[in-house]
């Protein structure tokens, strides 16, 4: 089979000297941005989607394996390919590293919500999420708790014309992890992040939330989420007590 993909499969322009399965898998992303595959659902064969650019399942599994790398996508061993969902462990985890020093199993903390609410957006917040002056923000904060014990504060921006509706009683009643709220219910998926990592001194106020002594050592991680087409969905800074955790990182 010739590997020449059709011009009117492109919607936008794509460099002629750009690779054969990068061309597919811009076209992949856009079905991805788009919602024709949903998260969790099986996306095409690679036959049927070799049919459909008239390239060869060659270059279609390579652009499926790039995405799968970039873990927009899933390979499951005799079933098929899968668009990422944050219900699943391994994608939680690539969101939330914080890891228990004695290794055990205890990683999976207990939400405790503390303010949701809607507000104009201030203008830090307008120039990080790319909003309009007068466009609001959803500020959300909550600790992460193991046991009894605070772990994480947390401090959520998120822009308010993508979570109309979003509320203190959806988010408390929300049983998932928040990423698959917000993929579930409002259809915006997290797939990637950007993160500032630095150590602070307790405040008086974040003290007493974290159940710490004032000036104690804190890991602040500052971290702005992106969806599809590189479009910043949410600004998070965090406050971790790494008295019995620490923040865990894989490079590859």
């Amino acid at each position: 089979m010739s590997d020449a993909i059709p011009t009117a499969g492109l919607q936008d322009p794509t460099p002629s000297f750009s690779p054969l399965y990068q061309q597919i898998k811009v076209l992949l992303m856009r079905s991805l941005q788009s919602g024709e595959w949903k998260p969790g659902e099986a996306i095409p064969s690679e036959m049927e989607l070799a049919a459909r650019y008239r390239v060869s399942q060659g270059t279609v599994r390579k652009a499926i394996d790039e995405l799968a790398g970039e873990n927009h996508l899933v390979r499951r061993q005799g079933k098929g390919t899968f668009v990422a969902t944050h219900a699943e462990e391994q994608t939680q985890y690539r969101f939330l590293r914080l890891t228990p020093d004695d290794g055990g199993a205890g990683s999976r903390l207990q939400r405790r919500l503390l303010e949701c609410r809607r507000m104009r957006a201030p203008s830090e917040m307008l120039r990080l999420l790319d909003l309009k002056s007068g466009e609001a923000v959803v500020e959300v904060r909550r600790l992460l708790l193991s046991g009894a014990t605070p772990v994480v504060l947390d401090d959520i921006w998120l822009p308010g014309p993508l979570f109309k509706g979003l509320t203190a009683e959806r988010l408390s009643g929300w049983r998932g992890p928040m990423y698959g709220l917000f993929e579930s219910e409002f259809g915006v998926r997290m797939v990637r992040a950007e993160e500032k990592v630095r150590a602070v001194a307790a405040s008086v106020d974040d003290a007493a939330l974290l159940a710490v002594p004032v000036g104690a050592p804190l890991l602040s991680v500052e971290r702005l989420s992106y969806t599809y087409g590189d479009k910043p969905v949410e600004v998070r800074r965090g406050l971790y007590d790494t008295a019995s955790y620490h923040y865990r990182n894989e490079l590859n």
